[in-house]
């Protein structure tokens, strides 16, 4: 499936809003599937699908991280970057209600609460990612100098 203008959540509202071009794409979301599923699905790289994912300081101050697909996050590293004693995962009520979406459908765009956005410093070096578009089984392909002019993420290297 391609763009279509019928289609839309607060993600896909918030590129058309800001004029940043991108590629709607579909495919039959599973539980537990992931990333690899997603890129199997598109015939892509799993590198390339960048997973959005919402964590806290020890603190209890959330934040937004991108993985690529195939890598993990260190919250150790992660935490030692923020000057925090540790950082974790949130839980998924949390997520969406910090952010609107459902964990398996998370896009950095278009949350409902701002955050601070970390990027894994690899992604910077792809020319175009895929991320999720504010539902499961929704990616959108992107020019990654457009994500990074949007959402000003701060690069980090905590990928393991």
């Amino acid at each position: 499936m391609t763009h279509s203008d019928k289609l839309a959540t607060p993600a896909i509202r918030h590129l058309k809003t800001h004029h940043i071009p991108y590629t709607l794409f579909s495919y039959r979301y599973e539980d537990k599937g992931g990333t690899t599923l997603a890129a199997t699905a598109l015939g892509i790289e799993e590198h390339r699908v960048i997973k959005t994912l919402v964590m806290e300081n020890d603190s209890g101050n959330p934040l937004i991280i991108l993985m690529h697909g195939d890598r993990q996050v260190s919250t150790k590293h992660l935490a030692r970057h923020l000057q925090a004693k540790s950082v974790k995962p949130c839980d998924p009520q949390k997520v969406t209600r910090l952010t609107g979406y459902v964990v398996g459908g998370i896009s950095p765009f278009g949350v409902r609460t701002p955050m601070p956005v970390y990027m894994e410093s690899g992604i910077a070096l792809l020319s175009e990612i895929y991320l999720n578009a504010g539902k499961r089984g929704w990616l959108v392909k992107i020019q990654t100098a457009d994500v990074l002019n949007a959402l000003k993420p701060a690069l980090v290297q905590v990928g393991i």
